[in-house]
């Protein structure tokens, strides 16, 4: 709590990164101070809203000082990977005074709304529902869920969400949602080269009317700094290993994470601790469960680096934990993911069932490709991927959408 202009108010944004800055968790950036400075100027204008819509007189009082009637405008924060985004948006998060807020990854927000068209669209036909144009009310459902949403990674690859964005968005803003979004790509190059662009501008214009465009413009990606010093792969699986997974989770997550769920044919599935392109998980939580390739795939779409704590040595009592394990690897390896592992064993002794079974002959190829996994070229080639602004692989895949 502080005092700001004589009234005592809540934590600001600012004032968590200070204390990370002062005590050494992150490094402080004047490009991001500009950013959480908006935020909590953002956070005061929500607020006033907010009391406004309150009948006492403390509500009348911000009323009068303030225009309250004009909607609140977000905010579309854009830049490189690595550079902060998703830490400030989610200290945000934390910190703005609404009950009815929502924070979610992009692509599950829009699979979250595909399926509550469609869903509104069964209904019409079986005469439940009187409204065709399933448009309007699925956007005053999500809008009474909540008035503040935030998006991680705003990026528009699939011709079915570019299509529906306009529309979905003019409700969402009509009924007063204020969006704040983290982005690798300014709105003028979202879904550049994407099939039927042009009715997609309409969306880039009505989202520039709504949300003030900032760029966060550090030249450094300081995540990157800090886990080019680490090992990726810890054994044994002890209190050692442990803290340098803490410390790992750390330098990607800036020590705020969140929950999340990742939409998979129609079902949910659960990550536990998610922080932007990063996940942690532990071996139980990927391989104890009942997962499939389809799960492993959506994650490592979703996900460009993954912790796995606890990996076990495995043998033909746990064929079904192996058996994942293979495929969770493979797919990983297939996607060319960073994966920071701790584990009972090096690689090649994390098998330790009969010689000849398959599970064994499998384990061979994960064996290597975990270590391949650990190698400086693998490590640099990642990193150099990452590096970029992530528009071209996002121009890319909408051109072949």
């Amino acid at each position: 709590m502080h005092l700001r202009d004589g009234l005592q108010t809540r934590a600001t944004v600012r004032q968590r990164y200070d204390h990370l800055a002062e005590t050494n968790a992150i490094a402080r950036d004047a490009e991001q101070e500009k950013i959480a400075d908006r935020l909590d100027r953002l956070i005061d204008e929500i607020a006033a809203k907010r009391l406004a819509h309150k009948s006492s007189a403390l509500g009348w009082l911000f009323a009068r000082k303030r225009e309250t009637k004009e909607p609140v405008k977000g905010l579309y924060i854009h830049g490189g990977v690595g550079r902060g985004k998703t830490m400030l948006m989610d200290m945000f998060f934390e910190l703005v005074p609404v009950r009815r807020k929502r924070r979610v990854h992009f692509n599950d927000f829009m699979a979250d709304a595909h399926d509550r068209i469609q869903k509104h669209r069964a209904a019409r036909k079986e005469g439940t529902v009187r409204e065709d144009d399933p448009i309007p009310p699925v956007a005053r459902q999500l809008a009474d869920q909540a008035w503040v949403l935030c998006f991680d990674e705003f990026s528009v690859t699939d011709i079915a969400d570019a299509m529906i964005l306009s529309r979905l968005f003019s409700a969402l803003f009509t009924a007063g949602v204020v969006l704040v979004a983290t982005s690798n790509v300014a709105p003028d190059d979202l879904y550049r080269d994407g099939l039927n662009r042009q009715l997609f501008l309409l969306f880039i214009a009505l989202l520039e009317r709504n949300a003030d465009i900032v760029a966060l413009d550090s030249q450094k990606d300081y995540r990157q700094d800090k886990l080019a010093r680490m090992p990726v792969y810890l054994t044994p699986d002890d209190a050692a290993a442990q803290r340098e997974m803490d410390q790992a989770w750390a330098a990607v997550s800036h020590g705020v994470e969140t929950e999340a769920t990742i939409a998979v044919k129609g079902r949910k599935v659960a990550v536990p601790r998610a922080a932007g392109r990063s996940a942690r998980f532990s071996f139980a939580e990927l391989c104890d469960a009942p997962l499939g390739a389809r799960d492993y795939l959506a994650i490592a779409e979703r996900f460009n680096t993954i912790l796995i704590d606890h990996v076990p040595v495995l043998d033909q009592t746990r064929r079904n934990a192996a058996k994942r394990f293979i495929l969770l690897v493979d797919t990983l390896y297939d996607k060319k993911m960073r994966a920071i592992i701790s584990a009972e064993a090096p690689p090649d002794r994390l098998y330790a069932g009969r010689a000849g079974v398959t599970e064994a002959f499998e384990f061979d190829r994960t064996a290597s490709r975990l270590i391949e996994m650990q190698s400086c070229d693998w490590l640099e080639d990642w990193e150099s991927r990452h590096q970029k602004d992530g528009g071209a692989a996002a121009r890319a895949t909408a051109a072949s959408a």
